[in-house]
């Protein structure tokens, strides 16, 4: 059983691990880790209210999602300010730039199926998976903000699944040739930052390692059978 001491000593050793929030290393990859979440949620907001004027009799439930995005981007900047970093947003506005652009071509041409893809699933499970491997190495402050975020996160993504789900037999090739388009975009997005996550003590292999368990576990749900979802993963070696 173990003693007080032992319990003393683990968390000790826990916090021992955990970065120097208060270093220059720690605060320049920051800026711009920060700023990737703070203009995804911007960017995840703008998506969902995009996709309810596709959706007329669901624009209001895409609009509390996209409150809820906002919500979260206004947490994720005081948690920059909580450390004293300034985000670099013209960075991260570059960095979503190809998924962006991608998302309003779809939006502009009313298919839904390359919308629900790219917001509610490959973004989604991308901030899914590198909030939780964030999580074991945050800040108290940031910590408590993105536990809850997370929470949210899996409503947003459940409410992509349900409708590719529902529309599956009519939307199932649009589905797998929009994956090919932009799933390598995720794996050169992460191997973007692979540098500035290692400052924050998160490792690239295990936050593409938990983005595609997310990510096949959503096509799982969508109702894709285990063939078809291996086919689809394989873009992401592209």
């Amino acid at each position: 059983m173990p003693t007080l001491e032992s319990k003393e000593v683990a968390v000790a050793n826990d916090l021992n691990s955990l970065p120097d929030f208060s270093s220059d290393k720690y605060k320049d990859a920051y800026s711009r880790i920060n700023a990737i979440v703070i203009e995804g949620e911007k960017e995840a907001h703008g998506n969902y209210l995009a996709i309810g004027e596709l959706i007329p009799d669901k624009q209001q439930e895409l609009k509390n999602l996209a409150v809820m995005e906002m919500r979260h981007m206004k947490g994720f900047t005081a948690c920059g300010k909580n450390l004293g970093v300034k985000a670099d947003m013209p960075f991260a506005e570059e960095f979503f730039a190809p998924l962006h652009g991608n998302f309003q071509k779809a939006f502009k041409d009313e298919n839904l199926t390359t919308c629900f893809l790219i917001q509610a699933i490959l973004i989604e499970a991308f901030a899914i998976s590198a909030y939780h491997v964030y999580i074991r190495v945050a800040d108290p402050f940031a910590k408590k903000i993105t536990e809850n975020v997370v929470k949210d996160e899996y409503l947003h993504l459940n409410y992509g699944q349900e409708w590719l789900k529902a529309n599956l037999d009519t939307c199932k090739e649009d589905l797998i040739k929009a994956n090919r388009e932009n799933l390598p975009l995720i794996k050169s997005m992460l191997d973007q930052v692979a540098d500035d996550a290692s400052s924050l003590q998160m490792d690239k292999e295990e936050l593409m390692e938990e983005f595609m368990i997310a990510y096949q576990d959503s096509l799982l749900e969508i109702g894709l059978d285990s063939r078809e979802i291996a086919r689809m993963a394989l873009a992401a070696l592209v």
